[in-house]
């Protein structure tokens, strides 16, 4: 039988907890991403210590909170006009308490070490959900996919390899694909890791293409996902997505498949998004010449609404939590709704 803590002990855990996010914050300076993660669980988990003190006595939350390794390198490579460019590369390896690190390649002007250890942190929790011997890591580059040509990708993914190989395999470190990283970064990652360590390691990547290594309804399986959890929701309710209008964020993987999802389900989803703004539909998004744009072409989706016609309109400079709607589905990036973006809903 568990006893609760008394007011006392409570408090004093409370204390503890706020003490270890001061020094996790003095320790990471100018990482607001990785505090905000560290608070908000850290918030999350204070019953859990005040009932089990033991786990703090033996200092759980503290090895939890602190990175395993991370690693950060030069990434130089050639543009297409022969100048050399240097962008950073990062991964962080934060847990493998229940198996390999796990967690995806980001490239994003955004991405630095406290937006990579924010998101190797929830991986950690993310993955331990699956039930598989998985643990959370995360990496990428403040490299910009947009605009290169497939040359300008390859050579960057070789060079980020070329330093990244020696930390990772099946057994140790699995990365996957994250933004601005898709098939096509994930296949130039992988030949270049074959290329250096003369070995076929197809655990060693995730994300890849079906006829070399990759899996069935694997870029799929986060957009369903986000689709089939709200469907499950509204059963709870006993309401279906059958007839109802979706706002969905972003034009990426998620996105699509997202979209793809709620129609297969019956909504119909009428926005999509990119840094630049979003595109309201009236007709809903057509699903071909959104994957023709952003997965072939790589443009921008203003040029969904200028091919699209009449239904389409391109809004610049804002966000698709404007666009009244039955269901609203993020499907871009961490933290994209604040209070504004959530009265705007309600």
């Amino acid at each position: 039988m568990t006893t609760r803590p008394d007011t006392k002990t409570a408090l004093s855990q409370k204390t503890a907890l706020s003490q270890l996010l001061t020094e996790i914050e003095h320790r990471n300076p100018a990482q607001p991403e990785f505090h905000q993660a560290a608070r908000e669980v850290l918030e999350t988990l204070a019953p859990v210590i005040a009932a089990r003190p033991e786990y703090a006595e033996a200092g759980l939350i503290e090895r939890l909170c602190e990175p395993e390794r991370q690693i950060v390198f030069r990434v130089p490579w050639q543009d297409d006009h022969g100048r050399v460019r240097v962008n950073r590369g990062f991964r962080v390896e934060f847990n493998s308490a229940l198996g390999p690190y796990k967690g995806g390649l980001r490239f994003h002007p955004s991405v630095n070490l406290g937006v990579i250890k924010f998101l190797g942190f929830e991986q950690i929790f993310k993955n331990a959900l699956t039930g598989l011997g998985i643990g959370g890591g995360k990496g990428g580059s403040d490299f910009d996919p947009r605009g290169r040509s497939d040359a300008e990708v390859m050579r960057f993914c070789q060079s980020f390899m070329t330093e990244l190989y020696r930390h990772i395999g099946e057994h140790t470190d699995v990365p996957a694909g994250d933004i601005g990283v898709g098939g096509r970064e994930i296949g130039y990652l992988f030949g270049q890791y074959r290329r250096i360590t003369n070995r076929w390691e197809a655990g060693v990547l995730t994300g890849k293409g079906r006829n070399w290594g990759g899996s069935l309804i694997r870029p799929e399986a986060t957009g369903y996902g986000n689709v089939l959890f709200a469907a499950a929701m509204l059963r709870e309710r006993g309401e279906t997505l059958e007839g109802r209008t979706a706002v969905v964020s972003g034009s990426g993987n998620v996105a699509i498949y997202t979209i793809q999802k709620l129609a297969a389900l019956g909504a119909n989803a009428v926005t999509c998004s990119d840094s630049s703004g979003y595109v309201v539909d009236e007709k809903g998004i057509d699903l071909d010449l959104l994957k023709q744009v952003k997965e072939v072409e790589r443009a921008r989706v203003d040029t969904y609404a200028q091919r699209r016609g009449a239904s389409a309109r391109f809004v610049p400079g804002r966000r698709v939590w404007e666009v009244p709607a039955d269901i609203a589905l993020p499907s871009a990036t961490q933290n994209e709704l604040d209070a504004d973006d959530a009265t705007a809903l309600i």
